[in-house]
């Protein structure tokens, strides 16, 4: 009898034993698993967010860390990354490629504001000129200092590109261009048909006055405080406005294009359209109703810092962007 319960002691002693040992095992798979998992996770995400910055998958520091999104400012300092978000802005600003690079004076802008980490509105306001040297394929384009600059809009090829055809020499193609690029305006021409009335009378038509002079953005009215524009053959010259204020953007009274470009960059509806083109470089899509809490993040980091790799930032190191 005692050896009978010597026996079943001992082998309820190994059963514990093994369970034991069975416990540790599926406890240690476990914790593997899990580890395997987290490793995943962060793979994954120092992948999305290489994507989306640099435009390749991720690599050394970025593809070791266990905490991809504290990398982000470093990719912000990346020329990769300044040198793709440069073009990208420049697409944004513009509905094709220029004729000559100083055309694109968005681009070199934008890539001098992001690389000197100056203010995100310089690019509209800032004392700057986007100029070339030499001509032809031998060009070089470069940003200098301009006392009275006005970020691109003053630079020669940009006035000139946007000069537009209006008969009296009234810059609507500009007088859209502003706004399109500060604060996201979008307007469709309702008819471009041949023989249309494209003078002032035929812009006070029912189907045209709705943009040219009665909405906020009203194109006539806004072109009245721009330059004119004066060809004579193919030589372009800029008149400067009668520098008499002038009712624009709805109620405010402006008199010239520095006024109009200082208005639009301190309205909230700025840093909308700038969190929207960080949306957009990220994701490649604007914002969604449910991720309104990290676009006002975006809004909030572009207001305090004024920076661009703020807004960007507040974006990408946001907990969604990786899940």
């Amino acid at each position: 009898m005692a050896n009978i319960v010597k026996k079943t002691l001992l082998w309820v002693s190994g059963g514990a034993m093994l369970a034991g040992l069975a416990w540790g095992l599926q406890v240690g798979g476990l914790a593997q698993a899990q580890n395997e998992a987290d490793q995943g996770k962060s793979v994954r995400c120092a992948n999305r967010l290489s994507i989306a910055f640099l435009g390749n998958a991720a690599a050394g520091d970025l593809a070791a860390s266990q905490d991809p999104q504290s990398q982000v400012d470093k990719l912000l300092e990346d020329p990769v990354f300044i040198e793709r978000f440069a073009r990208y802005i420049n697409s944004q600003m513009n509905d094709a490629p220029g004729a000559t690079s100083v055309e694109d004076s968005a681009y070199h802008l934008s890539k001098y504001v992001v690389q000197n980490k100056k203010a995100w509105k310089d690019l509209f306001s800032g004392p700057y000129d986007v100029v070339a040297t030499g001509t032809g394929a031998a060009a070089t384009v470069s940003v200098t200092d301009k006392a009275d600059g006005l970020g691109y809009f003053r630079s020669k090829a940009w006035l000139e590109r946007y000069a537009g055809n209006e008969l009296t020499g009234l810059k609507l193609t500009s007088a859209y261009r502003i706004p399109h690029n500060i604060v996201g305006l979008r307007l469709v021409a309702t008819t471009n048909a041949p023989g249309a009335d494209v003078s002032a009378t035929g812009r006070a038509a029912a189907a045209c006055k709705g943009c040219h002079f009665d909405g906020w953005y009203a194109l006539d009215k806004t072109a009245q405080i721009l330059s004119k524009v004066q060809r004579q053959g193919q030589t372009i010259t800029f008149l400067p406005p009668d520098g008499q204020a002038k009712q624009v953007l709805g109620d405010q009274m402006l008199k010239d294009d520095k006024e109009l470009v200082t208005a639009l960059v301190s309205s909230d509806q700025f840093l909308v359209n700038s969190c929207r083109l960080a949306f957009g470089y990220l994701y490649g899509r604007n914002e969604n109703a449910c991720e309104a809490e990290v676009f006002d993040a975006c809004v909030d980091a572009l207001k305090s810092s004024g920076q661009m790799q703020a807004a960007l930032g507040a974006i990408a190191k946001d907990q969604s962007f990786c899940q």
